[in-house]
């Protein structure tokens, strides 16, 4: 379920989305009713004006699927915001909390809600400080 853009503004700065295009839509594969499946769901926050959306060929991390990172926006970044990594970020239900949790700031700016927990992965630092790691 999408939000009424017209009941809820985006923010003038809003957070950032980097997506796996080559896992988009793996989840749900072809279960999924919606034409275009998760990278249309993505595709429609950006158009939107919920988030800034960036699709890379891989994020590396292929046996997870659906891999979407949340970024900060620069003014959280500044404060020490870091971004939040999601797996098996798929389907209505989940993108409506990703909306929702995005419109109210996203990281460093709103708490994750607890729907969205089950998806999230915790970072460890390591040498490159970009492998995450199941929560």
């Amino acid at each position: 379920m999408r939000t009424d853009p017209a009941i809820v503004e985006p923010t003038p700065d809003p957070p950032g989305l980097t997506a796996c295009a080559l896992c988009a839509g793996e989840t749900l594969g072809h279960r999924d009713p919606l034409p275009g499946g998760q990278a249309e769901r993505l595709r429609r926050l950006a158009d939107d004006g919920v988030a800034r959306l960036t699709f890379v060929d891989c994020l590396d991390e292929c046996e997870r699927g659906d891999v979407v990172v949340a970024r900060p926006t620069a003014g959280c970044r500044r404060s020490g915001a870091t971004p939040v990594w999601f797996e098996r970020l798929a389907g209505d239900d989940a993108t409506a909390e990703l909306e929702s949790w995005l419109r109210a700031g996203g990281p460093g700016r709103a708490l994750l809600p607890p729907a969205l927990e089950s998806h999230a992965l915790e970072r460890d630092a390591d040498a490159d400080g970009t492998s995450p790691h199941p929560a």
